[in-house]
């Protein structure tokens, strides 16, 4: 079952948590199996990459520590809404895709969890999330439309813990998953984008039973 294979998965990343480290924590429900198999014991904090994941993180007595006052990470564990044989990612899912970018990119080691379902030969299949800037959703859609061919959707409802605006787009062809986040990093309005390409996950790992790792 899918929970299972979290919980499999999750617990496996444990091994790359050194005793008495600072490490960063994602956002979503793989990554919340991981806080709960995480002992306050384990780590002296974490840097959280959502006031989400601040809160679990806090439940279960771990401190949320600033990225501002840690400095470098040695760890960043976090899950993934699709992931490629070359460990790139679409992330975004939960709407923490900036902030998971920047701890990622303070961290000297990203490992990824995810389960068995997030396998993919190719990214593209699941709508990219992009985060944007409130006044500037109309420019981004159009231009990302124009630019790429993908419908942006707006996912109403939702806003950041930055404050931003998300748009989901759908029926992208991503041949050259590293080009394009630089393309579209590009545009006016884009805060950020959940293409994990140019930063990839170094090490992921999967909840099949027994998991395993590439």
């Amino acid at each position: 079952m899918t929970e299972d294979a979290k919980r499999r998965a999750a617990r496996a990343a444990l091994a790359y948590v050194t005793p008495g480290a600072v490490i960063g924590v994602g956002t979503g429900s793989t990554v919340a199996q991981f806080i709960a198999e995480l002992g306050p014991s384990q780590v002296a904090g974490a840097v959280a990459s959502s006031e989400q994941t601040a809160a679990r993180l806090r439940a279960r007595g771990i401190a949320v520590l600033d990225l501002n006052e840690t400095g470098p990470l040695p760890l960043y564990v976090d899950g993934a809404d699709a992931c490629d044989p070359q460990r790139r990612l679409v992330k975004g899912g939960g709407a923490a895709l900036t902030r998971e970018k920047i701890v990622a990119a303070a961290s000297e080691r990203f490992v990824c969890i995810i389960d068995p379902g997030k396998r993919v030969d190719r990214l593209g299949g699941a709508p990219l999330p992009i985060e944007v800037v409130p006044m500037a959703r109309e420019l981004v859609a159009r231009t990302i439309a124009s630019m790429t061919g993908g419908t942006p959707v707006w996912r109403a409802g939702v806003t950041t813990d930055n404050g931003g605006w998300i748009l989901d787009v759908h029926g992208l062809a991503i041949g050259e998953p590293e080009a394009l986040e630089a393309a579209l990093d590009q545009i006016a309005g884009v805060v950020s984008v959940g293409l994990f390409a140019r930063r990839p996950a170094d090490v992921v790992i999967v909840g099949d039973d027994p998991p395993w790792s590439w």
